[in-house]
């Protein structure tokens, strides 16, 4: 049987167990041995990391021909508009490659979100707005770079869901662990 673990990572902290300069690390939250992080999340981005101990499924979740898709919470300066939105569902040019069309919209700051610390920098001129974004890749830091390619920086990024996998019930910086398979989870990993 394998080990799955949820984990909801606060900022700061780093996809592996061991810190690093100012950076916090998975052991300070996550006591289990062998078990591995299955997709890497930036330390100043939030939210759900899936950890393994069965290769295939680390494999599974983090490599992007599976086109597994994830859930993204941003918060962005500015008020973007459909038109800015439109560029990301159609797909967008970076400076290294083309992200792929994203399912992109606006939506009201997510219910129950904790507070982050350090909280973001705040501008009384500037307006915030939420989108949520969905996207299969996962390229290094692609969201941000994707926001700030139409002219809204990322504020604050919070990964909401992984497949059908949601942060749900999970406190910033709790953990859960599952025995099973993939099968086990039912329809948890989209084919």
């Amino acid at each position: 049987m394998s080990r799955i673990v949820f984990f909801n990572k606060p900022y700061g902290v780093l996809s592996q167990f061991t810190p690093e300069g100012k950076w916090r690390a998975l052991n300070e939250f996550i006591s289990l041995k062998d078990v591995y992080v299955a997709g890497r999340l930036d330390a100043d981005s939030e939210g759900l990391l899936i950890l393994t101990d069965d290769g295939k499924l680390q494999a599974r979740i983090a490599d992007p021909k599976h086109k597994l898709e994830k859930t993204y919470w941003a918060q962005v300066e500015g008020e973007p508009q459909e038109s800015d939105l439109e560029r990301l569902r159609a797909g967008i040019k970076l400076s290294d490659f083309t992200a792929q069309p994203a399912k992109v919209r606006l939506i009201d700051e997510p219910a129950g979100l904790w507070q982050r610390d350090p909280p973001i920098r705040f501008r009384q001129a500037i307006p915030t707005r939420w989108l949520e974004i969905r996207i299969a890749e996962g390229k290094n830091r692609q969201v941000r770079r994707m926001t700030a390619a139409i002219g809204y920086p990322t504020l604050r990024l919070i990964r909401a869901a992984i497949g059908g996998v949601g942060l749900a019930g999970l406190p910033l910086g709790q953990w859960r662990v599952i025995e099973g398979s993939l099968k086990d989870l039912q329809g948890t990993f989209h084919e």
